[in-house]
C-alpha cells in the first residue's frame, strides 16, 4: 500500500512535534526570504510511492529544468513527515516538497508554506473543489494538489455471482448494502471487509451527513447525530457479521483480504488496482461508487499537494516548478507512469478514456471529504482510531463524546 493512505502515525507525531517546537519562537524560523533571480537551484523532496514515481518526476524535473535554465535536484524521502519536520526545525527546508492534506494545517499554521496559489500562472479553478478545500487553511489555500486518491466499493464478481447477485443488485445505498450483504453471508459469503480507523470508517460519517470537524476546521463536530447514526450503523454491520475488520480474517488490509477471495466487498482506494494486478492477477472485480448514506453521497479522500518553503529565494522559479508538474499534459504522463489519478478536472474525460476501470473512483471527487484541516490534531485521531478498533463492542455515542472532548480542547487551546 502507499504511504498516502497507511501513515506511521508516530513518525507523524513526532514531525509535527518538531516543526512545533522550531516554531516556539515565534515566527523568526518562517521568516519570507528576498526572492533572487536566479538561475535556481531547487531542491525538491517527495514521498515517493516507488521507483516509477521517482523516475517519472525526476524526469519531468529535468525537463523543466533545461527548458528554464535552472537546475532541480530531486530526492525521494525515506520518512517525508520525518525529514521535513527536521528540516523546518533547522532553518534549511527543501524549496519544494509534498504535502499530504493531512499534515497541511501543522505547517500552515506555523508560517512553514508560501501560500503560492494566488500567483499561480492561469489560477487553479481547474482543480477539484474537494482537493482545494483539503489544502485551504483559515480561508488561504496554501498549495495546488498533485493528483488524489479516493474510496469506492470493489466487488468481486465470482463471489458475487455465486450469491445469486447481478449488476442490479450493486448497492446505491445502506439499505441496499445491507440487504446485499445479507445474501452474501446466507450464501456462506463474507460480505465486506474495512480497515476499523477513520480513513476507512470516516466514510460513513460523511455519507450520513457528519464529519470530525466543521469545514474550516474550526470547532469539532464530532458528537453530532450524523456521526453517531454512522458509527450504530458500522456497529450492526460487524455485529451481524456483514461487514469484518482485515484482521478477523487474517489479512493485513482490506485489498488483502479482498485479493484473497476471503470477502465479496472492500472498501479501499484506487491503489488497490496495483496490488490487484501483481498479487492477485486471477480475481475478477469491478469497482463503483460508494452506497449513499442519509446525508448523500460520501467517500474521503487522500492527497498530497505541491509545497512551497516561505523560506525559498527561488519563489518565482518555485512556482514555475509546480506549475509545470500539474500541467494538463504531465498530470497524464503521471497518471501513465505511476496510476495516480489527475487533480485538474479538465483532464477528466482523457484520464477516464485510458483508464475506464477507474472512473467510480475519479467521479467521487465532487463528493469527497479530505483528511481533518486543523493543527496538532494527531494524539486525538490516534486515540480515536483505537477506539473504533473496539467498535463492534463499543458505545458508539461514548466514543464520539470522547473525540468531540479531545478535539475541542486541542482547537479551542
Amino acid at each position: 500500500m502507499s504511504s498516502k493512505h497507511w501513515r506511521a502515525l508516530t513518525a507523524a507525531v513526532v514531525a509535527a512535534g518538531v516543526v512545533l517546537a522550531g516554531a516556539a519562537c515565534g515566527k523568526s524560523g518562517t521568516t519570507t526570504a528576498a526572492q533572487q533571480s536566479g538561475p535556481a537551484s531547487l531542491q525538491i523532496l517527495i514521498g515517493s510511492s516507488g521507483q516509477a514515481e521517482t523516475t517519472a518526476v525526476k524526469d519531468a524535473a529535468s525537463k523543466w529544468a533545461s527548458s528554464t535554465g535552472n537546475t532541480a535536484t530531486v530526492t525521494p524521502a525515506q520518512d517525508i513527515a520525518q525529514q521535513l519536520g527536521q528540516a523546518f526545525a533547522g532553518s534549511s527546508p527543501p524549496d519544494v516538497f509534498y504535502v499530504d492534506a493531512s499534515r497541511l494545517a501543522d505547517y500552515a499554521s506555523v508560517g512553514a508554506l508560501e501560500p503560492y496559489p494566488a500567483k499561480f500562472p492561469g489560477g487553479v479553478d481547474d482543480f477539484y473543489p474537494s482537493l482545494r478545500k483539503a489544502f485551504t487553511y483559515k480561508g488561504t489555500l496554501y498549495c495546488v494538489p498533485k493528483d488524489f486518491s479516493t474510496l469506492a466499493l470493489e466487488i468481486n464478481t465470482d463471489l458475487w455471482t455465486k450469491a445469486g447477485l447481478t449488476d442490479a443488485d450493486i448497492p446505491t445505498s445502506w439499505d441496499q448494502l445491507t440487504a446485499v450483504a445479507r445474501k452474501l453471508k446466507a450464501a456462506g459469503v463474507t460480505p465486506l471487509a474495512t480497515a476499523d480507523t477513520r480513513d476507512r470508517l470516516g466514510a460513513f460519517m460523511v455519507e450520513a451527513g457528519g464529519w470530525i470537524v466543521n469545514a474550516d476546521g474550526t470547532k469539532a463536530t464530532a458528537d453530532s447525530p450524523a456521526n453517531l447514526q454512522a458509527l450504530q450503523y458500522v456497529q450492526s454491520l460487524l455485529k451481524d457479521g456483514l461487514a469484518v475488520y482485515p484482521k478477523q480474517v487474517d489479512a493485513g488490509w482490506g485489498g488483502e483480504a479482498f485479493g484473497k477471495g476471503k470477502v465479496a466487498m472492500a472498501m479501499e482506494g484506487n491503489w488497490i488496482k496495483g496490488a490487484m494486478k501483481s498479487d492477485y492477477p486471477t480475481i475478477k472485480y469491478t469497482v463503483h461508487t460508494m452506497p449513499a448514506g442519509p446525508g448523500g453521497k460520501g467517500t474521503l479522500s487522500f492527497t498530497q499537494c505541491w509545497g512551497i518553503s516561505a523560506k525559498t529565494k527561488f519563489k518565482s522559479q518555485a512556482i514555475s516548478f509546480v506549475a509545470a508538474m500539474t500541467s494538463a499534459a504531465q498530470q497524464m504522463t503521471f497518471a501513465n507512469a505511476f496510476g495516480v489519478m489527475p487533480s485538474r478536472a479538465s483532464v477528466k474525460d482523457q484520464y477516464t478514456q485510458k483508464f475506464p476501470e477507474d472512473k467510480a473512483f475519479i467521479d467521487s471527487a465532487d463528493f469527497a471529504q479530505g483528511p481533518v484541516n486543523a493543527p496538532k490534531m494527531d494524539s486525538v485521531l490516534s486515540d480515536f482510531d483505537s477506539q473504533l478498533n473496539g467498535l463492534s463492542t463499543g458505545d458508539p455515542k461514548a466514543i464520539l463524546a470522547r473525540l468531540q472532548q479531545n478535539a475541542q480542547a486541542v482547537l479551542g487551546g
